[in-house]
């Protein structure tokens, strides 16, 4: 019969395979831990618009020659691909003649960047929008009016 000193009591190596050991029994699920490693977040067009979602923010892009500022309301799939479902609040340093939630391939913008500027969500946004309802990814949340 072997007895088990507590972990404070035993000496350093003896307490990490003793840890070890009861890992690997699962009667204590790993650890993570912050390394001081010079990881960063993730980067690329999803990660940005999910943080653009998810703060409520606008990003800049260029589209069909042309530089957009986004409001992103929803980020969905259709057939594979990554879509983004957003007002658009600037075309070129003008506004839009009318607000409307346009559809756009997230493929499709370029140099997409996270924009200084937050956003209010929209009105015309409509979660169960047939459009993007069974695929939605992630979406802005709604206050309430």
């Amino acid at each position: 019969m072997v007895l088990l000193q507590k972990p404070s009591q035993q000496r350093p190596h003896a307490r990490s395979r003793h840890l070890a050991a009861l890992r690997h029994k699962a009667y204590i699920p790993p650890v993570m831990y912050l390394s001081d490693s010079d990881q960063t977040a993730p980067s690329g067009t999803v990660p940005t618009l999910f943080e653009a979602i998810v703060r409520t923010r606008c990003v800049e892009a260029t589209y069909n020659g042309g530089r957009v500022v986004l409001a992103p309301h929803v980020a969905f799939t259709r057939h594979g691909e990554v879509y983004v479902g957003a007002t658009t609040i600037e075309r070129d340093g003008m506004p839009p003649k009318e607000e409307k939630l346009g559809l756009f391939k997230l493929a499709g913008l370029g140099g997409f960047t996270l924009a200084d500027r937050g956003f209010t969500p929209s009105n015309i946004f409509d979660p169960a929008d047939e459009r993007f309802a069974a695929e939605t990814l992630l979406a802005v949340e709604r206050t309430a009016a």
